[in-house]
C-alpha cells in the first residue's frame, strides 16, 4: 500500500524563482531565507519519496475569477511552466503521476468533496518555487508530482475547517491506493502577508509563529479560524494558510516536527517552513 512518509510547508513567493535562478543563495537579503532548506532536502534524501503532492493556489494561470474552482487535482502525464509575468526562468515540465492523481481523484469525489480533474494543467511559481527549492534537481530525482489547487483568491473561499478535513479525506486516499509507492505532501503559501489596499506590507509575526507551532500538535484548534478571522489576522494573502492546513490534515500518523525555519522581511512576507515525519 502507499504511504506518506511525513509533510513540508513553505512560503512561494515569485520573487524566490528570481533570486534561485540569479543563485543569491549568499546574498545577505536572501540568505537567512535559503539556510533554512539543506535539512529539508537531507530528510528528503534520505526518505526518498516517489510522489509530491504539491498542494498551492493558482494565481491565475489556469484559473481566474470568472471561473474558480474550489478544489482541483492535476491528472496529466506532465504540468509545464507557463510565463505569469513576473521574469522567472521557464523550467523543464515536471513530471506526473496520472494513475494516482485518479485514484485520489476517485477517492475525494466518494468522500463527497466535488473535484475540477484537470487532465491538462499549468503550473505557476505556487508550485515551482516550492519544487525548486525542495528538489533543487528535480528533473533527475524521478519525482513524480500531482498538483493540487485550491481557492484563495476568489471569496468565499474554503474554511480552515474545510480545508483540514480535505487533508484528512486526501490522507485516506493516498494510503488506500494498492501499490508500494512513498508519498510526501507539500503544503505551500504564506505565512502573513498584505500584497494591497491600507493594509498593504502588513505581516504578523506574532500569529504565524503561533501557527507554525500549534500546527504540529493541534491542528484542530487553526482549524476553527474562520476565513474571515484568518484574514484578519494574517493578511488577505495570508489566507494561504489554509494550504498548509490540507497538508497537515493528510498526516494521518503520529506527527513528529523535525526542522523549521521563519524568516522576515522576504518580498513582504512571513517566510516559514516546517518538516514533519508522519510516523505510523
Amino acid at each position: 500500500m502507499a504511504r506518506i512518509v511525513g509533510g513540508l510547508t513553505t512560503s512561494h513567493i515569485p520573487a524566490v524563482g528570481n533570486a534561485i535562478a540569479k543563485q543569491l543563495f549568499d546574498d545577505p537579503y536572501w540568505k537567512p531565507f535559503f539556510d533554512g532548506y539543506p535539512k529539508a532536502r537531507t530528510w528528503l534524501d534520505a526518505v526518498k519519496p516517489d510522489v509530491a503532492i504539491v498542494i498551492y493556489n493558482d494565481h491565475g494561470l489556469n484559473f481566474f475569477l470568472d471561473k474558480m474552482p474550489t478544489f482541483a487535482v492535476g491528472a496529466a502525464f506532465e504540468y509545464k511552466n507557463d510565463d505569469e509575468g513576473w521574469g522567472i526562468p521557464m523550467l523543464p515540465p515536471f513530471k506526473g503521476d496520472p494513475k494516482l492523481s485518479w485514484h485520489v481523484i476517485d477517492s475525494l469525489v466518494r468522500d463527497e468533496f466535488d473535484i475540477c480533474s484537470c487532465q491538462e494543467m499549468t503550473v505557476d511559481h505556487g508550485f515551482t518555487v516550492p519544487m525548486q527549492l525542495l528538489w533543487p534537481d528535480y528533473a533527475a530525482s524521478g519525482i513524480r508530482t500531482i498538483p493540487i489547487s485550491i481557492n484563495t483568491v476568489q471569496h468565499p473561499i474554503p474554511s480552515p475547517a474545510r480545508c483540514y478535513k480535505f487533508g484528512r479525506a486526501l490522507g485516506r486516499a493516498v494510503e488506500s491506493y494498492p501499490e508500494d509507492v512513498k508519498v510526501v505532501i507539500v503544503g505551500t503559501g504564506g505565512l502573513s502577508h498584505q500584497l494591497d489596499g491600507k493594509r498593504a506590507g502588513f505581516i504578523n509575526k506574532e500569529f504565524d509563529l503561533m501557527c507554525m507551532d500549534k500546527i504540529v500538535g493541534e491542528p484542530e484548534t487553526l482549524a476553527k479560524l474562520s476565513p474571515l478571522e484568518l484574514v484578519r489576522e494574517a493578511g488577505a494573502q495570508g489566507a494561504e494558510f489554509i494550504l498548509w492546513l490540507a497538508m497537515r490534515g493528510a498526516l494521518t500518523g503520529k506527527v513528529r516536527k523535525l526542522h523549521s525555519n521563519y524568516h522576515i522581511p522576504i518580498s513582504n512576507t512571513g517566510a516559514g517552513m516546517l518538516v514533519l515525519e508522519n510516523a505510523a
